[in-house]
Order: structure tokens, then C-alpha cells, then sequence
């Protein structure tokens, strides 16, 4: 039986990501700047399959939903100022 919710290494490995903690940490580095402001299923990172697995996800409130949002947090989100 699985967890009722999934940790974010499990989603980047769902998503077929390297899924080691400095390995999100690049990733996040990475494509954040061109992922500011956009929903996250709709950042130009992922592949089709990739942003159709995310935007299932967030919206069946699945075991996924937690680290989708907290990445999309993260990818998508603003820094704040200060």
C-alpha cells in the first residue's frame, strides 16, 4: 500500500527526473526564470506527457498534489522581495 502522499523526489522520479535533493535544487535553479508566473503544468520545461501527468494531478487533488504544488511554488512563484 502507498503513502497517502508522495514526497517531491518521488515526483521528479514520476516525472522521470533526477530526484537527488541537489539534483531538484539545479533543476529549480535552472528553469526558474523562464517558469516565473505560469501555472505550473504550463511551464515550458516538461514534456507533454510530463505537464498532462501534472495537470491530472493538481486537478484530481491527487496523492501528487502536495509536491506538485510545493514545486510549483518553487518553479513558478516569485521570490519574495526583502
Amino acid at each position: 500500500m502507498q503513502p497517502g502522499h508522495h514526497r517531491l523526489q518521488e515526483l521528479f522520479e514520476q516525472l522521470g527526473l533526477p530526484s537527488a535533493p541537489e539534483a531538484i535544487d539545479a533543476f529549480i535553479t535552472r528553469h526558474r526564470p523562464t517558469s516565473l508566473g505560469c501555472a505550473l503544468p504550463d511551464a515550458p520545461v516538461w514534456t507533454p506527457a510530463q505537464a498532462s501527468f501534472l495537470r491530472e494531478a493538481i486537478a484530481a487533488d491527487a496523492d501528487w498534489a502536495l509536491p506538485a504544488e510545493w514545486l510549483g511554488q518553487a518553479l513558478c512563484q516569485p521570490l519574495p522581495e526583502g
